[in-house]
Formats: C-alpha cells, sequence, structure tokens
C-alpha cells in the first residue's frame, strides 16, 4: 500500500489541526508539540528533562483531551511499586476468582513524572509496555490500547536521590526533548489568565482515538528511499566510532529513527521522506541514545555538540529518485 498525495494532504491539515488545538494549553510552544504528536503518531514514547513548572502535565493532558483519550499521572517515588503502576491480581471472595485491577498505565497518554526517582525495579516493569503496548501479571497478558504513549519526565537539577534510567529504557524512548519557559509575551499573556489554573481542560476534542491508530497506519506506509535508509545507517555507523562516544545509535535507534522521520514526512504533506527530515529529527531522536565517554564529558561536551558533528560530516543523500 502507498500513500496517495490526497492522504498525505489529509494528513497534513489533520495534524496542524491537532498541533493547534494543544497549543490552546501550551502557548507558544509548536515545534514540541510538533515532536510529541510525532511520538504519538510513530507509536512512541517522550522523554522531558525539564525545570519543574514548564507545562509538562499540561502538555499530556492537552494530548489526551485533543485526541479523545485517558489521561493518568503517576508521580514516581522512591517506595513506589511496579504493581502501582501496571495492576495487580486480587482474590474477590464473593465470586471466588481472581480479577486483574488495572494500574494507572491502562491510559491514552501516561505522565510519568520524575521517573528517575523510582527504584530500577519499579522502571523495569514500564519496559515491557513501552515496547508491545501489553504487561504481563500473574502469566496473563493484558493490552493497553491504541493508541498509548508514555511522557516521562526527568528533574535535571535536583539530582538527590534519583537513579539513573539504564540504557536499556532510555533506548525505548522515541525522542528526548525539553519544553522550556516561555518567551516574555506569552508569560505576560499567561499571567494575565493566572485564575485559569487547568488550561488543558479548555481543550475539547479534534480527532477520536481511532482516527489517531489510522494516522499512524498512513505513517507506517510513507516511502523511504534505501538512498535515505544508508544515510541513518551512515549516521549510526559514524556514532559508533566517533573520538567522543561510548556508545552510539542503537540497531533500535535506527528503526525508531526511521519511524519517526516518516512521520514527520507525512505531517508536512509527503508521502516521502526526504534527508532534511533526518536532519530536523537528528537532535530528538539521538541525543538520550548516545553515551559520551569520560573525557567528553568531564570536558562538558555534549550529545548535541556531538550530533551537530555527526551531522556535519556524514553526506546526505543529494537528489530524490522517482
Amino acid at each position: 500500500m502507498s500513500i496517495t498525495d490526497e492522504q498525505a494532504k489529509w494528513f497534513n491539515q489533520t495534524f496542524e489541526q491537532l498541533v493547534a488545538n494543544v497549543e490552546l494549553a501550551i502557548r507558544g510552544k509548536g515545534d514540541i508539540i510538533r515532536l510529541a504528536l510525532t511520538c504519538m503518531l510513530s507509536e512512541g514514547h517522550l522523554l522531558l528533562e525539564d525545570n519543574p513548572g514548564t507545562g509538562k502535565t499540561q502538555l499530556a493532558k492537552a494530548i489526551a483531551n485533543t485526541v479523545q483519550g485517558s489521561h493518568s499521572r503517576i508521580q514516581f517515588t522512591p517506595d513506589l511499586l511496579p504493581s502501582d503502576v501496571i495492576g495487580v491480581t486480587v482474590y474477590d471472595q464473593a465470586k471466588q476468582t481472581f480479577e486483574f485491577h488495572k494500574g494507572p498505565i491502562f491510559a491514552t497518554v501516561v505522565l510519568a513524572d520524575e521517573i528517575n526517582r523510582a527504584s530500577p525495579k519499579t522502571q523495569s516493569a514500564l519496559l515491557e509496555v513501552m515496547e508491545e503496548s501489553k504487561v504481563t501479571v500473574d502469566g496473563v497478558r493484558h493490552t493497553v490500547g491504541r493508541p498509548f504513549m508514555v511522557i516521562a519526565t526527568q528533574n535535571p537539577i535536583e539530582q538527590a536521590g534519583t537513579y539513573r534510567l539504564p540504557e536499556a529504557q532510555l533506548d525505548r524512548f522515541l525522542m528526548k526533548s525539553s519544553i522550556g519557559y516561555p518567551d516574555h509575551d506569552v508569560a505576560v499573556e499567561l499571567m494575565t489568565q493566572a485564575a485559569n489554573r487547568d488550561r488543558s481542560a479548555q481543550v475539547h476534542p479534534v480527532i477520536a482515538a481511532h482516527a489517531v491508530a489510522q494516522m499512524s497506519n498512513f505513517a507506517n506506509e510513507v516511502h523511504v528511499e534505501p538512498a535515505i535508509l544508508g544515510y541513518i545507517s551512515r549516521l549510526a555507523e559514524q556514532s559508533r566510532g566517533h573520538g567522543r562516544v561510548k556508545l552510539g545509535l542503537s540497531m533500535r535507534g535506527c528503526l525508531a529513527y526511521v519511524r519517526a522521520a516518516k512521520t514527520w514526512a507525512i505531517a508536512q504533506g509527503r508521502a516521502f521522506v526526504i534527508p532534511d527530515d533526518i536532519k530536523d529529527l537528528a537532535v530528538p531522536v539521538m541525543s538520550h541514545r548516545l553515551i559520551l565517554n569520560a573525557e567528553a564529558q568531564f570536558s562538558g561536551v555534549t550529545a548535541e555538540q556531538v550530533i551537530d558533528d555527526l551531522v556535519a560530516q556524514v553526506e546526505a543523500p543529494a537528489d530524490r529518485v522517482s
């Protein structure tokens, strides 16, 4: 199945409507909203490393409301147990049967707040559901539904009492980004509406949840030429051999890159991926997957700087072959 120009145009128009709707709650942050929606439509997850009070909860709730889905928020703490996240099986004496009580992970958009404050055991409870959209409790598998998206947050300032996310879990986040503070004009506008404590409540559905699944199916069929796939592969190979990198882009990361690029392309009304799509997504897709060596970290080098080097060093395909 190939995507027609009409389908790509419909996707583009719907995507822009989604962005505009979410922006009613998150003012002046169209770029991060586009990345977040690209994550959802690529059936991936988003890691936000940001300061407190920048609107992360509002973003998650606004996206859920926009797609007529459900929303849950899990505050990760050191005493949080895996069963507090995925659910637990309890015995019903009246029925004399065991029943599964769903945890907060069963929602369209799940906000995992300060995920690095939970123990590694609880963090690992997310691995299966993030990869397969299913959880296994007492040997029985339960599907969380579609669409499903985890938006996890980390506080980059306060590190006391936190547990570093393992590389295997970081790799399961499609993108990493940050919302950041609003500019002056938007900040003043928000302060004039200080009485409105929940702007996301004013966000009404634009499409139904089943339409999100249809959009994801369209994105999966976007054409990617072998030259583009080779470009991603060369970026990955170059990252693994970079002098400042200890761990480069994995094969899972490459596959995630392709899925994100397909969605990014059709969101702009194209049925095919171009090199600029790969460049646009380089930092959000790769930054959390590259582990710098000790010398680079000591020197203050950032993953974003390394990615800029990679994009500059690896030659992109010049033309699209019809």
